[in-house]
């Protein structure tokens, strides 16, 4: 990270910290380490964030395009110059799950050898750090032309997925679906959008209105139910 210029790490449920072994590995970045700072979940570490991009090694059973880090460091680094980004590893054995996948707007898989593709966690950051590097060298230009839009913080967006699962249920959406199979097809939805904090705000104005035409219908229903029953 720092031969990179990468310096905030967030360490997410670590089995040891502070660790020895980490400070000896580190040989000479102890600053990076002295100042990671320990969460106890992901939406923890991704608070604030505007765009996640999360690290896949392997096909998955989603629909989210999956760029390489060339592809995908330009458009990170355009964002990285207004407001927070995060690169997001999951553990060396197995990486990311779908669920932590899932917090992702952005995935990407870095090319290697199909027949054998073992890429261990160390080099991959360096990987994803050394395009990032590149890209914000050459992107000073690109970004005088980036529109000042304000995209959607994690928080925020988590709170508005809460808010639609919550709905949904209320209208009964989910009689005939899986709603956990469901919401994870919303959320490559509405990650593909990127959704600005204003657009945030309207689409929970929508779902507050449609909570609250549902209650009257339903006490509609229930008083005509009343009324016929006298």
């Amino acid at each position: 990270m720092k031969v990179m210029g990468l310096h905030h790490l967030y360490l997410i449920n670590p089995r040891h910290f502070p660790d020895p072994h980490a400070s000896a590995m580190a040989a000479g970045a102890d600053d990076i380490l002295e100042n990671a700072v320990l969460c106890g979940s992901i939406d923890e570490a991704l608070q604030g964030v505007v765009l996640t991009v999360g690290m896949t090694a392997r096909a998955r059973d989603i629909s989210n395009e999956v760029k390489s880090p060339r592809e995908a460091m330009p458009l990170v680094s355009q964002q990285a110059a207004l407001l927070p980004v995060a690169l997001l590893f999951g553990t060396e054995m197995s990486g990311l799950t779908n669920e932590e996948v899932s917090r992702a707007q952005m995935l990407v898989n870095i090319p290697s050898n199909p027949d054998f593709s073992s890429l261990n966690l160390a080099a991959a950051v360096q990987v994803m750090g050394y395009e990032l590097s590149v890209a914000m060298q050459g992107d000073s230009a690109v970004q005088r032309q980036i529109q000042p839009a304000q995209p959607a913080a994690h928080e925020q967006v988590e709170g508005f997925m809460a808010q639609l699962e919550k709905t949904l249920l209320e209208i009964g959406f989910f009689t005939t679906q899986n709603p956990a199979r469901m919401m994870q097809r919303l959320r490559r939805l509405y990650a593909r959008a990127r959704l600005e904090a204003d657009e945030i705000n309207i689409l929970r104005g929508i779902l507050s209105v449609t909570t609250e035409y549902n209650a009257r219908l339903k006490s509609r229903y229930q008083q005509d139910n009343n009324v016929q029953e006298h």
